[in-house]
């Protein structure tokens, strides 16, 4: 039997998760925002009291709080009752639709008996939308009307998205933030009567994975929990001793923990609830291919495959969306060759072989707009990837992000287009290839200028001819990588197709970047390295995922003793040796490579790179030394003119720039006051100082990160807004003898990025001039 438990509306105190987040989180020295319209348990009217209580409950303890009393469909005015009383959000707790909400916010350390003794700066909106009882939104689905639909969608999900998008752009631009979803049992099992509630909760969960890896970069983690806990609606229908072993008291450490800043879990799911905790993952059988080679598949097939189709003994556990495509991929691969089918990797979409490719219909046809996300760690691994280390001296500003000098590799270039090849072909009408039978065969890049070590950079394909070699068919994809509108590199993949050719083409096209031989004579210059044995294994993780490289079944079906060197790993190696040895490690310099690949590398070989300088041509050829064996042939690098350097004083040192006296007194006023400026600027600036023409110094002011800094060199991340000018005017205007917006107009200070942020740079120098 049922007990009922009857409240009073004023005087009792609700048993309630969010309750109980704000006044843990409180206690810990969080300032809360208290959100509820105070509808009663049947999800009807609206009143303050429930959150003036809660108000009342952590300030009577000595907290801080403010109450709110909006909609979580009005997710803004929530959002900005924080910002108006705290100053910033850092943590998004969604728990609409379960109890009292609160939003919580921290000033000043957490106090002694916290993890840590930090916890940033944080916000919890769960609010709870007055028709969203969900116990009596309950109905079977045959009954199920528009309205209860409606209303279960309205408040825990779109009510969780509009908390969080109104918080999500102050948590990017303040680089941290703490998400937390609240999900249900219902949601990951179903329950019968709760196809609505169901449907929403699951439909956080997907919300909170894709946050999670979107967020990432900003140092944004959404975390997902699916509690068990006594709230204000169940109250009147759990018995009592339930009601005692579910309190929300078990569950709010979880979440507190979660939203810590020392807390890295990221995109998980966990159920709560008395004292216990999971974490919950998907699982996949080891599956069947019911798919015979020449043969029809059929539902017959399908029910002979049943028992192994379903077994769960020895089941993988996918952890992403790629990583599930590329196991699917690898299987699919494993069979033995099937005319007319192959499973794209990307995309996960079957291929049909039909005549061959199809120039007039695919020529000229563009690549969907991939978009490549990074931060400075995958520079860094990519440098991992084609050798470095740091043995060699030379390689650390490849290598610390730390480093006054930290770069890119220039053939770091070809990681954001190879999206364009890896899957997006499949997409291009005309194509009717077998994509099990694609080699890469050349690689062509150029730079258009030195690659940001973090960012996002778009890349758009386009198929731009076709060749028909007879044994096979050349397809030639160019792609164009932009920073913004800013054109930062092009890439032409030559993509050679095995047994596609004799479709009637031509065999030769303007459009190709062509190889060129070396001179014949003995090589200007060698240089080598042995490959590690796991080097194929660390450069895949750039995300060249096939299962050629790494696995040893998947390289025999396809010919191969071991598995392979990517043949790009392989351009990479030969592409340093010739910027280390003719351009000194200055990424400024190299303007272009063009490599064919002749045959292919076995992890722990020895790359030995040849080298012929031609003035700023250098005719390469990449040879395994254990074998004598090309493996990069016609390739060669095209260097800048050298960038002229700062002219000695006559002993030896540069001689000192004028602006490098106004930079010493901008770096000691941040070492001073750089906290407040940060928030008050907000913002990364990077002067090119030139001098007689060219660039002698750039310095970097950061006052985006940490407590501010100003350090020489570009900046090492995105600078929101470039000044180009000369030290002689540099001077001028800070001393007030040259107004800036002359300078601007005359053509003697240019600015690139957002000039409007540049009003900014006032605080900064405020006693030199106004900038």
């Amino acid at each position: 039997m049922v007990k009922l438990r009857i409240v009073e509306q004023e005087g009792d105190k609700e048993q309630s998760l969010g309750r109980t987040y704000a006044l843990l989180l409180a206690e810990r020295g969080a300032s809360v925002v208290v959100n509820d319209l105070g509808g009663n348990i049947k999800g009807e009217g609206k009143s303050s009291s429930a959150a003036d209580r809660v108000v009342e409950d952590i300030r009577a303890k000595g907290g801080k709080a403010v109450p709110n009393y909006d909609s979580v469909e009005e997710g803004e005015k929530i959002v900005q009752t924080a910002l108006d009383a705290y100053g910033r959000i850092d943590i998004v707790i969604n728990n609409a639709g379960w109890h009292v909400v609160p939003c919580v916010q921290k000033v000043g350390h957490i106090g002694k008996n916290c993890p840590t003794s930090k916890l940033p700066l944080m916000v919890m909106t769960p609010p709870q939308h007055p028709l969203t009882c969900r116990i009596l939104r309950d109905r079977s689905f045959a009954r199920t009307s528009d309205l209860d639909w409606d209303l279960i969608q309205r408040v825990h999900l779109r009510g969780s998205f509009k908390v969080t998008r109104a918080a999500w752009n102050h948590m990017r631009n303040q680089k941290y933030g703490r998400i937390i979803m609240t999900a249900s049992s219902s949601g990951i099992y179903g329950n019968f009567g709760q196809a609505n509630y169901s449907a929403a909760k699951l439909g956080l969960l997907g919300l909170s994975n894709t946050l999670a890896i979107e967020g990432q970069k900003y140092n944004i983690q959404c975390n997902t929990i699916a509690p068990t806990a006594g709230s204000r609606l169940t109250q009147t229908v759990l018995p009592q001793e339930l009601l005692d072993a579910l309190k929300p008291e078990f569950v709010a450490p979880l979440v507190a923990w979660l939203c810590h800043e020392s807390c890295q879990e990221n995109g998980s799911l966990f159920e709560v609830g008395g004292g216990w905790i999971g974490k919950l993952r998907w699982e996949r059988t080891l599956g069947a291919t019911v798919m015979q080679k020449n043969q029809q598949m059929t539902p017959e097939a399908v029910r002979d495959s049943w028992e192994r189709i379903c077994d769960f003994e020895n089941a993988t556990k996918p952890k992403s969306n790629k990583e599930s495509i590329s196991t699917l991929y690898e299987v699919l691969n494993k069979l033995d060759e099937k005319k007319g089918a192959s499973m794209n990797p990307t995309s996960g979409s079957m291929q049909v072989s039909t005549s061959g490719p199809n120039p007039a219909e695919a020529v000229g046809k563009k690549i969907p707009l991939t978009e490549y996300t990074y931060t400075n760690l995958q520079p860094i691994l990519y440098a991992l990837g084609v050798g470095m280390t740091t043995k060699d001296p030379d390689h650390l500003k490849f290598l610390f992000e730390g480093n006054e000098e930290f770069s890119c590799l220039p053939t770091f270039g070809v990681i954001p287009a190879q999206d364009s090849m890896n899957g997006s072909l499949a997409l291009v009408p005309g194509l009717n290839i077998d994509f099990t039978k694609v080699l890469h065969g050349e690689q062509y890049l150029e730079l258009h200028k030195p690659l940001p070590t973090s960012g996002t950079l778009k890349s758009e394909g386009t198929i731009a001819d076709i060749l028909d070699k007879g044994s096979g068919a050349v397809i030639l994809l160019d792609v164009h990588t932009y920073n913004e509108k800013d054109l930062v590199c092009y890439n032409q993949f030559s993509v050679f197709v095995v047994g596609a050719g004799g479709f009637g083409g031509k065999r030769t096209s303007d459009k190709v970047k062509v190889t060129m031989n070396p001179p014949n004579r003995p090589p200007d210059a060698i240089m080598r390295d042995l490959t590690s044995v796991d080097q194929a294994a660390l450069y895949r993780l750039n995300g060249d995922w096939n299962p050629l490289h790494i696995d040893p079944n998947f390289a025999a079906f396809g010919g191969f003793k071991k598995p392979i060197l990517h043949g790009l790993c392989s351009m990479g190696f030969a592409a340093r040796h010739v910027l280390k040895q003719y351009a000194n490690n200055d990424v400024t310099k190299f303007k272009a490579i063009k490599v064919r690949f002749a045959k292919p590398v076995v992890p722990g070989q020895t790359l030995e790179t040849e080298m012929w300088k031609e003035g700023n041509l250098i005719h390469l050829q990449a040879k395994v030394k254990e074998s004598n064996e090309v493996v990069l042939a016609g390739a060669y690098v095209i260097l800048e003119e050298a960038v002229q350097k700062p002219k000695a004083n006559g002993t030896g040192m540069k001689a000192q720039l004028q602006s490098d006296l106004v930079f010493a007194e901008i770096s000691r006023r941040i070492k001073n006051v750089g906290k407040e400026l940060v928030k008050k600027v907000n913002a990364i600036f990077q002067w090119d100082i030139t001098k007689d023409g060219n660039t002698a110094a750039q310095w970097t002011i950061d006052l985006k990160n940490g407590s501010g800094e100003l350090y020489k060199g570009a900046a090492q991340h995105q600078a929101d807004t470039i000044f180009t000018m000369s030290d002689e005017d540099f001077i001028q205007v800070v001393s007030g003898k040259l107004n800036p917006q002359k300078a601007f107009f005359a053509g003697k200070l240019k600015v690139k990025g957002n000039i409007m942020l540049s009003q900014k740079l006032e605080i900064i120098l405020k006693d030199y001039a106004k900038l």
